[in-house]
């Protein structure tokens, strides 16, 4: 009896030195790595205080699909916002090309960007609070942390991989319809979003209902991307869309983003397993 209590104690002397052990010493060591990576991401969304200066630089994306060609352009995206669009739309119904671009003196921000550019910072935020010089006290502590960090990538994440789902109303109301110059034609949508690491273009052709059409109205709910016969009322009428364009460019450095957020992601998941082993000895003492 005395000798499996003394074998008892020494193994949970051990444990407890292991545990001491990973509170003060790899924790700050993963919390280092992360800090790392999340300033690698930081540079790519050029956040203020990453060691850039002045304003971001223009980055020209060609827009292309592999099933249209109806579509054309060349997006200018700098920073989290468009500052230039350059459309050619050709009408399926007499092929006639339309030209469109953004006014001279507007821009249009990407919220999803600007979303996930504000949850990286604010990632970074935390971590910088915990410094090397920080006694982590228990492994509860050491967890909470990593689930504000894990939720702040989380969501930086899920803005990047869920655009927004619109309703064709909306689309209709926003105010990137009153970007371009010339105006767009009454029968013309566009949507712009990020999907993964790639910059979306979708235009929609419409056509009005007539008050006399047997067709059963059925207004659209929310989407991504509508699809021809999608059907909504804007003002006075009743419209369907008759076309659907969607072309596309990768982003390159989002592509490098999402792979920080997973590797970043992983590595608290690693540490909070680890801190999990020792759950049971967390009462008997902090060190």
């Amino acid at each position: 009896m005395a000798t499996a209590m003394a074998a008892t104690a020494v193994e949970r002397a051990v444990l407890e030195e292991e545990f001491r052990w990973l509170l003060h010493d790899e924790v700050h060591a993963v919390l280092r790595q992360l800090q790392d990576i999340l300033k690698e991401a930081a540079v790519r969304f050029t956040l203020p205080g990453s060691g850039t200066e002045g304003p971001a630089k223009q980055e020209n994306f060609i827009l292309g699909s592999c099933g249209t060609d109806q579509v054309k352009g060349v997006l200018t995206l700098q920073g989290d916002a468009l500052s230039q669009a350059d459309v050619n739309l050709k009408m399926p119904r007499n092929n006639q090309l339309l030209h469109f671009a953004f006014r001279e003196d507007k821009q249009w921000k990407l919220q999803q960007i600007q979303d996930a550019r504000n949850h990286v910072s604010q990632a970074i935020y935390l971590l910088d609070n915990r410094d090397e010089n920080y006694q982590f006290r228990t492994g509860a502590e050491v967890l909470k942390l990593m689930d504000a960090v894990m939720l702040q990538l989380t969501r930086a994440r899920n803005r990047l991989t869920t655009p927004a789902t619109l309703t064709l109303p909306e689309i209709a109301a926003s105010g990137l319809t009153r970007m371009f110059a010339p105006a767009l034609p009454s029968d013309v949508l566009v949507n712009v979003y990020i999907n993964l690491n790639k910059l979306c273009l979708t235009v929609y052709q419409l056509h009005a209902l007539q008050p006399n059409s047997t067709k059963n109205f059925r207004p659209s709910g929310g989407s991504v991307l509508h699809s021809p016969g999608a059907m909504f009322e804007w003002g006075s009428q009743r419209l369907e869309v008759s076309h659907v364009h969607k072309v596309e460019s990768v982003i390159p450095w989002l592509n490098d983003a999402l792979v920080f957020f997973t590797v970043s992601l992983q590595l608290c998941q690693q540490l909070k397993d680890k801190i999990s082993v020792f759950s049971s000895y967390w009462s008997y003492r902090p060190f």
